[in-house]
């Protein structure tokens, strides 16, 4: 009896301590999700948010005698401000705004990424080498801030950014640029706006932008916002974009294209854990549908090479740049060394 007793408590036992260790184990493999989704959620928005102390913009890293004309006011606020990076040798019409002719520069207008809360209009990586590479074929390069979060959430954002270029449009002429000669540009948060800007002719035409050539978002994950925030995602999407449903289709690039707009080229991420292309791909399939010219360049590049390799040598660039040379035949013939 007592034989029998034992063997059942320590069966019992066996049990509670297998049980226990299933569970720790449980435990153990969801704790381990968890923080592997945490770590790389931290790294999405690190990579997002584009922290890089050293990153500031250098002088020796443009191309030399480049004329900078820092902190134009197109608002009152602070961040209401671009830069523009002139050539050292410009047109001779530059000195006379009220010409026009062939002579004048094409513009590419850059808006920078941070998650829709970081990142600067001055940071190396947004500028150096696009300037270096554009500048010396006559382009004229702006980099612009907007006020980001808290102060504005993400669709009132792109509102900043339609009226940085309209007063670039309308002040080109000052700098030796052409206004009907404009190509958009932006990275991650910033490529998400100009895409917003590009599906939205109601916003543009709000804040009197003139029409541009073209489009280039350099590797959005959010074209389809009410996707996003129906499933997981990156925490940073609720600062951005809220709660409220109507609010997420309203800012996402896909619901709001309903009318055909300029040339779109969206670059994307193929190594991104969230799958960028998944949703960039819908975006220009629908583009595309319209009969509108979009296309797709994934890139095996990560999300900060996509915005800092651009205007390197290589495939990745020169694919850029064919895009680019398709919009007009100005930005062609100074894409080929031109006069």
């Amino acid at each position: 009896m007592n034989a029998l007793f034992r063997t059942r408590t320590i069966a019992q036992w066996l049990l509670v301590v297998m049980v226990g260790s299933i569970a720790s184990l449980l435990c153990q493999t969801s704790s381990a999700g968890t923080l592997r989704d945490k770590l790389i959620e931290r790294r999405t928005q690190q990579s997002e948010m584009e922290q890089d102390d050293s990153s500031a913009l250098s002088q020796n890293g443009l191309p030399k005698g480049t004329r900078i004309i820092k902190d134009v006011a197109y608002g009152s606020d602070a961040k209401q401000k671009f830069d523009v990076y002139i050539p050292a040798t410009t047109p001779d019409n530059a000195s006379n705004p009220s010409s026009h002719d062939n002579k004048a520069m094409p513009v590419i207008f850059m808006v920078h990424g941070g998650a829709w809360a970081n990142g600067g209009k001055a940071m190396g990586r947004v500028v150096e080498n696009k300037a270096a590479r554009w500048l010396p074929k006559g382009f004229i390069f702006i980099s612009t801030d907007y006020r980001m979060l808290p102060t504005l959430q993400a669709r009132e954002q792109a509102e900043d950014v339609a009226l940085a270029l309209a007063v670039a449009q309308s002040k080109a002429k000052e700098w030796g640029g052409d206004p009907s000669q404009f190509i958009v540009m932006g990275h991650s948060a910033g490529a998400h706006l100009v895409a917003l800007l590009a599906a939205s002719p109601d916003v543009t035409l709000q804040f009197g932008v003139r029409p541009w050539l073209g489009t280039i978002a350099l590797d959005s994950a959010a074209y389809d916002l009410s996707a996003i925030m129906s499933t997981k995602h990156y925490g940073f999407y609720d600062k951005a974009f809220g709660k409220d449903p109507g609010y997420w289709r309203a800012s996402s690039p896909l619901h709001k294209l309903e009318v055909p707009g300029v040339p779109f080229l969206a670059v994307c991420s193929s190594k991104r854990p969230d799958r960028p292309c998944d949703q960039a791909s819908s975006f220009v399939q629908k583009a595309n549908g319209m009969g509108m010219r979009a296309s797709l360049l994934p890139q095996a590049k990560s999300h900060g090479e996509i915005n800092f390799q651009l205007g390197l040598d290589g495939d990745y660039t020169t694919a850029v740049e064919k895009f680019m040379a398709s919009l007009s035949p100005v930005v062609q013939a100074h894409l080929r060394g031109a006069e």
